[in-house]
């Protein structure tokens, strides 16, 4: 019966075999997919006015503006956007609900700004269980941010924003957006192909023991 000789070396050699494999799987992975967009509003459609609620969307436990072309237009050039501490010093709950697929990754991205008026504010977003508060001094620029939530079962998740204070100046929200992460049907094969190689790499393994 044959048998090794060099058993360490061997396993060491599986394991660089497997780990090079892994990493060629999860690259095919990451490079054959794409994001798809599966909700956006930049709130140019809207018509400006206090205490308004954008189409599509639920104010509740307060009031939002939608500010902004020349109306209160603390961001010259950046169209229609909400301040989200509106104009009865309380500051209301921006919500919009969507339909999610359990297991499936999504991102909410938006974009947020300081209220240019001399304050700070902090706005908690939520989106399904997923929880996170951005504070911003008056001053801060408009800047990109963005939340995950992958829900556990299908159903309907809401992503709310709701500013903490209630001065009439609120954090200013522009540009929301959700997106998931698809894999190409291409890449699929290429992990099918790695998972083989792996089953090959074991059974010749087991062999060379024996």
């Amino acid at each position: 019966m044959l048998r090794n000789r060099n058993p360490s070396s061997a396993s060491a050699l599986k394991r660089t075999v497997k780990l090079g494999l892994c990493t060629c799987a999860l690259s095919a992975f990451t490079s054959g997919a794409h994001a798809a967009v599966l909700f956006s509003d930049d709130f140019d459609s809207n018509a400006t006015g206090l205490n308004a609620v954008p189409a599509g969307w639920t104010v509740s436990n307060g009031t939002v503006d939608i500010i902004g072309n020349g109306f209160f237009d603390f961001y010259p050039g950046n169209g229609a956007y909400i301040d989200l501490d509106g104009s009865t010093n309380d500051a209301g709950e921006l919500s919009q609900s969507f339909s999610l697929t359990g297991g499936v990754t999504y991102n909410a991205s938006f974009t947020l700004g300081g209220s240019t008026r001399g304050d700070s504010n902090v706005v908690d977003v939520a989106f399904g269980t997923a929880f996170q508060s951005f504070t911003l001094a008056s001053n801060d620029p408009l800047a990109l941010y963005t939340i995950g939530f992958t829900p556990a079962t299908d159903g309907s998740y809401a992503l709310t924003f709701a500013n903490q204070s209630g001065d009439n100046l609120g954090i200013i929200l522009l540009d929301v957006e959700i997106t998931n992460v698809i894999p190409e049907p291409e890449t699929y094969a290429l992990m099918l192909a790695g998972l083989g190689m792996l089953g090959a790499v074991s059974r010749r393994r087991r062999n060379s023991l024996t």
